[in-house]
């Protein structure tokens, strides 16, 4: 019995040494390998490894990120764009040639925003014709051959390099704060007497280089006038037309057809452009008053009579007056 008992403990001390012997050499195995992974990281600064968006191209080299991936085999299963692809048969496309009204879409673009189709330029309002911007409406050169609906708070109008042909009594009605009003180069032969007269803020109408042969009814606010380059004989201005301006400082109506000065002038004139027109004589009144010899009309220094057929020596007595002498030949 005592030797059965030894043979089993001896067996068992075998047992026990042959799994000690074999867990370590296990163990060994599985600490050796997180060693060798960490020694091949001491060399990365991990401390400074703070990933934004500042310093995303500092970390990442991604100089040559479309090298590292293929995509050449997945191409022929990559639809580019939004729309589904055509039908190969044409006889499955629909008939969009049935309808003639029917509009046609037209693909989205990253390229650019899509503009809209034209529309006729005349009968919208001039914000969609024009550029507004505050109290401004600048339609130059927006092919127009009418004054457009403008926005009741209008206050200045630029309206240029059109094909205006007429301005109608009621092109301005309501506008209570329109200042400037301004048609240069444009083919108006016509201006309703109306047209401007009821106009309680307007101090510059422009209207250079039109067919006008005659000039509307002018409000009292009115400071600027500028009717160069037009048609205008004497007689398509009314008697005394610009005597009641009392605001009245720059009047400029050269490269006309104007036989004479249209005074009597107001005393607020501090410009007066007549140049090439035909003015052949001069009243002795047209600028001073011949009864107040000791008057002097401080205000008006710019008088431009050059290019018209008058002999500014013959009328001493018409300037005496004035700051300055006319230019012109004498």
């Amino acid at each position: 019995g005592g030797r059965m008992w030894i043979l089993a403990w001896l067996g068992m001390a075998s047992l026990c040494l042959g799994a000690a012997g074999a867990v370590p050499a296990k163990d060994r195995r599985k600490v050796e390998k997180p060693k060798a992974d960490l020694a091949h990281y001491e060399n990365l600064d991990l401390d400074n490894y703070d990933l934004t968006l500042d310093n995303y191209g500092e970390i990442l080299d991604l100089s040559n990120y479309e090298e590292l991936y293929d995509y050449g085999d997945l191409a022929p299963k990559i639809e580019v764009g939004t729309l589904a692809p055509r039908p190969k048969d044409p006889e499955t496309l629909p008939n969009l040639g049935a309808t003639a009204e029917t509009p046609k879409l037209r693909p989205p673009s990253t390229a650019g925003p899509i503009h809209p189709a034209p529309i006729p330029v005349q009968g919208l309002p001039s914000c969609l014709l024009c550029l507004c911007l505050g109290t401004s409406v600048y339609c130059d050169d927006a092919d127009l051959e009418h004054i457009p609906a403008l926005p009741p708070d209008t206050t200045y109008l630029y309206a240029r390099f059109n094909r205006i042909g007429a301005v109608r009594a009621g092109d301005f009605t309501g506008l209570k704060k329109l200042k400037r009003i301004d048609l240069s180069s444009n083919s108006i032969s016509w201006a309703d007497v109306d047209a401007f007269r009821l106009l309680p803020s307007l101090q510059e109408l422009i209207l250079p280089e039109n067919r006008l042969t005659a000039l509307p009814e002018l409000p009292h606010s009115i400071v600027r006038l500028d009717a160069r380059l037009n048609r205008i004989p004497s007689a398509g201005l009314r008697p005394e037309a610009f005597r009641d301006l009392k605001q009245l400082q720059f009047l400029h109506l050269s490269d006309n057809q104007l036989d004479f000065i249209p005074a009597p002038l107001p005393e607020s004139l501090r410009s007066l452009h007549l140049q090439n027109n035909n003015i052949q004589t001069m009243h002795e009144d047209t600028f001073c008053d011949s009864q107040d010899h000791s008057q002097v009309r401080r205000a008006l220094e710019d008088v431009r009579l050059d290019g018209n057929p008058i002999n500014l020596s013959l009328f001493p007595d018409a300037y005496f007056c004035l700051p300055r002498l006319p230019t012109g030949r004498f």
